[in-house]
Parts: structure tokens; sequence; C-alpha cells
């Protein structure tokens, strides 16, 4: 069994014990209604006792009264623990996800999103098979040995053939396996690419390729509903055949307690308690069969789920250097994607903007401070290369905001992350007037990923989240493009203000082709080919470079 599963077993034992004992308990139940029914018309119904028949009549009540109650509360200790357990898995996977050294694997986001939300789910649901199985195992020999003592030929039917028919299932349980994580592999491809797509529609409009963009989505979403489609004839010929199989098996045993009343080898009571146990058995045999099919799913989702939490760290456990707020960053000869041997010194104090001609220089500089993983040449922070720096401590010297920056469910105070917020920071981003606006201030609800602010009130209030932790050396990626002129310029003028007012040591770093914000820098870098092709300040590279102007004087 995969060791995730192992560990829903393990962890959640004592609820698992109780609410399958409880389960157990209310099946075994359900199976003896048949019998004490059998009993009532043989000891009171036949002989026209009706004192006895009252008698019964109050033990069939109890034992409903017990069956009603044993299973409310064995279903709530179980809802409990797969509720938790499913949390439990989330918050593991998630862990992993957001490792400060970051972990190698293949998945995109759509995937890791899938694994952190269905799989988990998917997974916890173990817990409520095993109670399942149980009962069903109980219901099963119970009914076994009353056949048997009615009738020994019965009995043997039971239990003779009940293992036969699920040996056969068991027989499709692999492919099922291998339908399920495939279906789900495809789902979290399309997922990814859909994610990915939404994030990036304005620059796809704004090059033309929307329309194939939306057809290489077309192409996947197909993979994925096929995928889906040859997973559902897979479990719905298995649901198929198990239920034929348990139909046949109970009708069979129906039939032949039919003959053996017929010919006085059983009473009355006995052929319906028989009766009655062989269509309650359809149920108990109908779990049993299609039970490896769940598992299968339960399996499938464990294996994913495995491959993330076991996932390698890319960088090893780094050192620590002594925290000050003077602190550079120098790049040498840099390598990673586009970027070939890019050069790249700032020191304490200086507000350096960098335009990249290429987006995709853009994005290796972002990506590689972000997670300096796969590169060659330097990355060294406060004269130590940044790979080999312990990851928390390096974000608190070296902090990287990304163009898309995400906000989360909670209020707006909960995003910035702090509960006293200095104005000048808000006012230094601009994001003073979005909480102007919004009827709650700071308390104001945010939706999951902000969906419920403009895109340029989401841009704002990343950027003082970022403003608000004083990094040593901050790096921001087209923090404006979302806001208007007006707004621009005031952002320019309030970064500059907040962190490089005189004697201040902060080191600044803005990727972006905005004039504002490059007008608010102390000199400008422009890279073309992934390494510097020219630098200086603003007003001299607009007057003299015809490139920089058409790239940044819009």
């Amino acid at each position: 069994m995969n060791k995730v599963l192992r560990r829903v077993l393990t962890r959640n034992a004592k609820r698992l014990w109780s609410g399958s004992s409880l389960i157990g308990l209310h099946q075994a139940c359900e199976a003896s209604i048949p019998i004490l029914i059998g009993v009532i018309v043989d000891r009171a119904v036949s002989p026209g006792d009706g004192t006895a028949l009252l008698l019964w009549a109050g033990v069939l009540a109890l034992l409903f009264a017990v069956l009603t109650v044993a299973y409310r509360f064995g279903a709530r200790e179980l809802m409990k623990a797969i509720a938790e357990e499913a949390h439990q898995l989330r918050v593991g996977v998630a862990a992993k996800i957001m490792h400060p050294r970051g972990i190698r694997t293949d998945y995109r986001a759509g995937d890791l999103l899938t694994v952190s939300t269905t799989d988990a789910d998917e997974a916890s649901y173990l817990i409520d098979y095993v109670p399942r199985i149980a009962g069903a195992i109980v219901a099963t020999a119970i009914s076994a040995v009353t056949l048997l003592l009615i009738s020994v030929p019965l009995g043997l039917v039971v239990l003779v053939a009940t293992p036969v028919v699920l040996l056969l299932l068991q027989f499709s349980a692999p492919l099922i396996t291998k339908r399920v994580a495939e279906q789900q592999s495809r789902a979290g491809a399309a997922t990814s690419l859909a994610t990915d797509l939404v994030t990036g529609l304005r620059p796809l409009r704004g090059i033309g390729a929307q329309d194939a963009a939306a057809e290489r989505y077309r192409q996947v979403s197909r993979h994925s509903l096929a995928a889906t489609l040859r997973a559902g004839r897979t479990q719905g010929g298995y649901l198929a055949a198990s239920t034929t199989l348990s139909t046949l098996l109970a009708c069979g045993i129906a039939i032949l307690a039919g003959w053996f009343a017929l010919t006085g080898r059983i009473t009355a009571g006995q052929f319906i308690t028989v009766i009655g146990s062989a269509q309650f058995l359809i149920e108990p045999f109908g779990l049993l069969a299609v039970v490896p099919s769940w598992v299968a799913e339960a399996r499938a989702s464990a294996d994913r789920i495995a491959k993330v939490t076991d996932a390698p760290l890319i960088l090893p456990a780094g050192a620590a250097v002594a925290e000050t707020e003077r602190c550079e960053l120098h790049l040498r000869d840099l390598r990673h994607g586009p970027l070939q041997g890019l050069d790249l010194h700032v020191r304490p104090g200086e507000f350096v903007g960098v335009v990249a001609r290429r987006p995709g220089d853009a994005e290796a500089l972002v990506k590689v401070l972000s997670v300096p993983a796969d590169y060659e040449g330097s990355i060294l922070l406060a004269g130590t290369s940044l790979d080999t720096l312990d990851r928390d401590h390096a974000r608190r010297l070296l902090l990287v905001e990304p163009h898309h920056a995400d906000l989360f469910t909670g209020t707006i105070t909960s995003n910035l992350i702090a509960a006293d917020i200095p104005d000048t920071v808000l006012g230094a981003a601009a994001a003073d007037e979005v909480i102007a606006t919004q009827p709650g201030g700071l308390a104001e609800p945010v939706a999951e990923r902000g969906a419920s602010l403009s895109g340029g009130q989401r841009q704002r209030l990343a950027l003082a989240r970022a403003l608000l932790a004083r990094p040593p050396v901050l790096v921001l990626h087209d923090p404006t493009t979302a806001v208007d002129a007006v707004t621009e310029h005031s952002i320019a003028q309030g970064i500059r203000a907040l962190r490089h007012a005189p004697e201040s040591s902060f080191g600044t770093i803005v990727i972006t082709s905005s004039p504002a914000l490059l007008a608010a820098t102390d000199r400008v870098v422009v890279l073309g080919d992934g390494v510097v092709d020219t630098e200086g300040e603003h007003a001299g590279l607009g007057a003299t470079d015809d490139t920089y102007r058409r790239m940044v004087l819009r």
C-alpha cells in the first residue's frame, strides 16, 4: 500500500476503529432484521400468539433504534476524520510546494493545484472505505452463518460464491488505477494550461496569439476529456459487471431457498429469512465488489501526492550572513535560460531600472532571483552566493515581487500581513486610495486571488505588502501595468521617497518599461540578447538611444 494511504490509516486509527465498530454494529443490526422477521413469523404469526407478537415487535423496534444510533455516531466520527485528514494532506502538500528551498517536480501550477485539492480529498476517502468494507464483511458473515444454520447448502453458496465473485472482479483493479491516474494527469495538465492562459491573457492579446493559445487549450482539453471517458467507461463496465454478478448471486440464493421451502426442508419463517437475507446481501455484495474501484482511485491520488511530498529540494540547506540594511546584489556572468552572461551590480542605496528588449530576459531574471537554481555564473548577496544562503534568511535580505502577485481570502489587513501599517507605505504604493474606496477600509474582505478587486487595486496592495517588508534589496517586476499614468507617477515618487531618501541604504531594482518609474531611478540598465546592452540615466538614454525611446517613451 502507498505510504500516503498507510499514513492516512495510522494517524486516524482511533476514530477509524471507533467509527468502523459502530458501522459494523449498524450492519449487524440490518443483517439481523430479516432473521428477526422470520422468527416472528414462526413463533408469533403462525401460532397466532398476540402476546409473543407484541414482545417480538418491541425487540424489532429496539433493533431499529440501535442501528440508527450506531450509524449516526459512527458516521459522525468518520466524517470528522475525513475532513481533518483532507485538511492535513492539503497542508502537507502546500507546505512542500511552498518550501523555501523549492522542489524539483514535473508538475505545473495546475497539476499542483489538483494534487492539493482533488487528490487530497480522494486519498482521505480511504477512511470512509475501510468501515464500509468492515460493515459489509460483518453483514455477509452474519447472513452466511444464518443461512448455514437454516440450511448448509444455502450457507455454502454464500461462503464459496462470494470470494469467487470478488476475486474475479479484482483482476480489473490495476486497469482502473491506470485509467484514473491518466485521467487525473490529463485534467491537471488542462487546469495548468488554463491557469497560464488566463494569467497571461493580456500579453497574448498584445501579440495576437490568443487564437493559437485557444487552439492549444482545445487540444489539451480534448485529451483530458478522452482520458475521462476512458476512465468512466472502465469504471462503468466494472460497476455493471459487479452489480450483475452480485444480483445473480442473491437471486440464486432466493431461488434455491424457494425450492427448499416447497419441498418442506425449511419453514415459512425460515423462507422469509432467506429471501430477506438474499435481498439484503445485494448491498454488501455490491459494495465489496465496487470497493476495489474506489481504492484504486484513492491509490492513484495518493501516488500523485507522494510525488509532490517526496520531491527532492532544489537548494541545499544554507548558511546565514549578518543581517543589515546595507546589502548589495552582484550578478556575474549569469547564465539562465535566455540570459547569456549577465553582469549587474546593485549597490546599497541604489535605485536601478532594468529594461528588457525581450520579455523572456525579464522573466528569467525574476525567476532565477526567486529560486536560484539551474544557473551558471554567480549571484552574490551581501558577498555570499545566494544559493548557499538559508532561504528564509535570504528572503529577508532579498525580496522578489513578481508581476502576477496573488492576494488571498481574508481582509486587506491580513493580505498586507501587518496590523500596524504606516501611512507612508500605503501612500508610496498609492494603496491608501484603494483603501479609501472600500466600505470596510482595511477590514474590507478580499476574495481568493483578489477577485473582488480590480487589477490596479491588486497591484497597489501587492506593492504595499512588498514595501512593508522593508527588505535591504527589493526586486519589482512591472508593478504598475494596471494603473493610470497619474497614479504610476505617484507610485514612482513614493518608492523613491520611501526607500531612497538621503542616507538610505536600501537597494531597489524595478524591471519595467514605464517611463514614470524609470525616471525615478538612479540609472537604467538595458538588456539585449541576454546581456547588458547599454546603461545610463533615463533622461540621457531617452535623448541619445533611438531603440530605448521606442521601447519606453511611447
